[in-house]
């Protein structure tokens, strides 16, 4: 499968809805998330969305938001039918790829937390609750 790597002004009115409909389906309906999705970094030029898909549409998809020179991750899911086939590893060696030399953040929901560990991350903070959900702030250090 080819990653689909784009821009926030890179993407189409189909990217928007496609992008959106994944997170809507795994964040709002099977999470229940308690937050809006759209917070308005998705179409600006300094946030990378990155996906994989099939004839369906995403399959896995995460959003890289590039603030004070660190790459952010965030709203990373995979469509229910396509879990345990390690695509959601897969944008993150790419997202390591393109950034990984310098610091890469994010805000793991808290179980996991041993997930992005085995890519380089580490807890820096305290555990919190986002969204109605538990998470904790995890780094992956510069030049790891």
């Amino acid at each position: 499968m080819t990653i689909r790597v784009l821009t926030g002004d890179e993407l189409t009115a189909q990217d928007v809805y496609d992008v959106w409909k994944i997170r809507d389906a795994v964040f709002a309906f099977e999470q229940h998330v308690e937050d809006t999705d759209v917070d308005g970094l998705d179409l600006l030029p300094t946030t990378t969305h990155l996906w994989l898909e099939d004839a369906d549409g995403p399959t896995s998809y995460l959003r890289a938001c590039v603030a004070d020179d660190v790459p952010h991750i965030g709203r990373v899911c995979t469509r229910k039918d396509r879990r345990g086939l390690g695509l959601s590893g897969q944008l993150l060696r790419e997202v390591t790829r393109r950034w990984g030399d310098g610091e890469l953040v994010l805000n793991a929901q808290a179980y996991l937390e041993r997930w992005y560990e085995s890519f380089g991350y580490a807890r820096s903070g305290e555990e919190y609750v986002e969204a109605g959900i538990d998470h904790v702030p995890m780094t992956r250090p510069a030049g790891r």
